[in-house]
This record gives structure tokens, C-alpha cells and sequence, in this order.
């Protein structure tokens, strides 16, 4: 009996050493400081596709507290938000955003091209009323709350991606209100998002296809349409009220690139559409697979930028 004993506590520390070894993401609690190694997470297709999301083991309530609200996540600010957690059961502290307004990138001169693209987010009052008409300017301020970082807290993020940048190396920064340009604002050097960021079509950086902007997109037998669009017709969100959104989401006309038009914020790792699973990378919504030579990159961004595209001259060997 003393043998069998002493074989199962024998079998149960080398068990609980391979577990250790094996773990995918950091211990929860609080994260290394900036000083230390980047923790090493799995980017392996079986691998829980949250990745950096899972947030040291919070999972899922790093973004949405089940009670509460912020407050629930230990975000004393929404005390003082009338809409604490009542929408998407979204638990980060929103009121140091509210109605605040940013310029993301533009060309920066007058002319044709707009200098900037502002994005006034939704203020305490008009919250509800831009959540339900699917306003691009609500998931800007949902994904700000925690990504901003100067105005919101960063919970318990360390301001740059667990994932090294491929090929160049080094990581990319995750906070990126703290990423000002020395003769800009904070958001001038961040893609365009919001009302004023509209996929469309036609022009030399579109779809040649029929509709687009304000009046929504139609794809167009035997053109060069946007399979993005068709796989992800959600991922684009209302530029208008809710006149253009009688049709209940199914048909809503929503053009708007917002954040979620190129993230997934629940995949880090893995990426689906209509022909199967593919390996991407920083919640990347596409096959991406960065690699010297390759053009997972370029084909991700000709997605919505078509006139870049190899259709649009010709070529249809590779596709995008």
C-alpha cells in the first residue's frame, strides 16, 4: 500500500510539473513590469484565441464585467457614468472619454484630400441613442477605454503587444494615445475611423464598383467587389442615423471603418471566413502571415483598398 501511495504522489508532482511548463499565458495576477522578458504566449492554432485579450487570466472581464459594470473591474470612475456597464456589460471606465474629440490621420494639407479625420465620440447623454443606431463613433469608444491611454486607464495592459513585429522585430504599441507625434495630436498618426472614414467605391483607392459613401455599397456582377464587405458585412458601421437602418441590421446601410473593421477582438491567432481557417496575428481580420517576400500584409490592406489592388490592373494571379 506504502508503494502505491508513494507511486501517486510521484505521478501527481510530475503531472502538475508538465503542467507548469505547458502553460500558454502568464500566472493572473499583476502583470511583469516593463523591465521584464515579454511573456511568451502561444500563437499556435489550438491555442485559446483570445490571446493578449485573455489579460493575464481574466479572460473575457477585462473588457466586460457580468456585474456591476466598471465598477465591477475596479474602475472607481464610472461611479460618476450613468451608463456604467448597461451596454455590452462593458466594464472599463467611460466618462474620462465621453465627447471628447480626436483627428486621426489625414493628408495633413488642404486640398482635395482631408487635413484630418475627426471622430467626436458619444457623450453620456447621446450614448444610448448611438449604441442603438450602431454609430461607428460607439466601438471607437469602447476600444479607446482601454487602448487610449492617456485620458483612460490601461488596465492591466504594459503598453505594447506581447507579439514581436514580424520581420522588422521589436513589438508595436497598444496604447496609443500615448504615441503622439512631436507636431500632432495624439491619434494623427492612427488609420482613419469613424463617420468620416467610409468605405466606398470608385476613385483611385476603391472598389470599382457601384454605390458606396453615403449611399451605401451594391456590388456589381463581374466587378472587382469587396469579399471583405461580403464576409464581414457587420464590421462597418452606420455613417448616418437610424433613417438608414430600418431594415434591423440585416440590411442597415453601414459604411463607417471602425476599429472592428480590421480587428477581430475576440481572435488573436485565428481567422475564419466563407473557405476556411487561416493563421493571423495582433487580432488581425484576415489571413495574415507576415513574411520576407510574401504579401499577406498588402493583401490584407487591398481588402478595402482596391485601387491598390492586383484586379483592378489586370492581374488576377494572386488574388487579394
Amino acid at each position: 500500500m506504502k508503494k502505491i501511495s508513494l507511486f501517486v504522489i510521484i505521478a501527481l508532482a510530475a503531472v502538475s510539473m508538465a503542467m507548469a511548463q505547458n502553460t500558454p499565458f502568464p500566472t493572473p495576477g499583476t502583470p511583469p513590469a516593463l523591465s521584464q522578458p515579454t511573456p511568451t504566449f502561444n500563437t499556435a492554432l489550438g491555442a485559446d484565441v483570445l490571446g493578449a485579450h485573455n489579460g493575464y487570466g481574466r479572460g473575457c472581464v477585462m473588457c466586460h464585467s457580468p456585474h456591476s459594470g466598471g465598477l465591477g473591474n475596479n474602475q472607481s470612475g464610472s461611479s460618476a457614468d450613468p451608463n456604467n456597464g448597461m451596454y455590452a456589460l462593458w466594464g472599463e471606465d467611460l466618462a474620462p472619454l465621453y465627447g471628447q474629440t480626436f483627428n486621426f490621420a489625414g493628408d495633413g494639407n488642404p486640398g482635395p484630400g482631408p487635413a484630418a479625420y475627426p471622430v467626436t465620440l458619444p457623450t453620456a447623454a447621446n450614448f444610448e441613442a448611438l449604441f442603438n443606431q450602431r454609430d461607428a463613433s460607439v466601438t471607437v469608444l469602447f476600444c479607446l477605454s482601454c487602448h487610449d491611454g492617456t485620458l483612460a486607464k490601461g488596465g492591466m495592459m504594459r503598453g505594447q503587444t506581447v507579439e514581436a513585429l514580424p520581420i522588422v522585430g521589436g513589438t508595436a504599441p497598444t496604447l496609443l494615445g500615448a504615441q503622439a507625434p512631436a507636431n500632432g495630436a495624439a491619434y494623427n498618426n492612427d488609420h482613419p475611423v469613424g463617420i468620416n472614414a467610409v468605405v466606398s467605391c470608385g476613385g483611385s483607392h476603391n472598389w470599382d464598383c457601384t454605390g458606396g459613401g453615403a449611399t451605401g455599397i451594391t456590388m456589381s456582377a463581374g466587378t472587382h467587389s469587396n469579399q471583405f464587405l461580403l464576409d464581414y458585412p457587420a464590421s462597418f458601421w452606420s455613417t448616418t442615423t437610424s433613417t438608414n437602418l430600418a431594415s434591423a441590421n440585416g440590411g442597415a446601410i453601414v459604411t463607417a471603418v471602425t476599429c472592428t473593421s480590421c480587428h477581430n477582438q475576440h481572435s488573436m491567432t485565428v481567422y475564419q471566413n466563407k473557405t476556411g481557417t487561416y493563421p493571423t496575428m495582433f487580432f488581425i481580420k484576415g489571413e495574415y502571415a507576415p513574411s520576407t517576400g510574401g504579401n499577406s500584409v498588402a493583401q490584407f490592406c487591398r481588402n478595402c483598398h482596391g485601387g491598390e489592388s492586383n484586379e483592378i490592373v489586370g492581374l488576377t494571379v494572386p488574388t487579394t
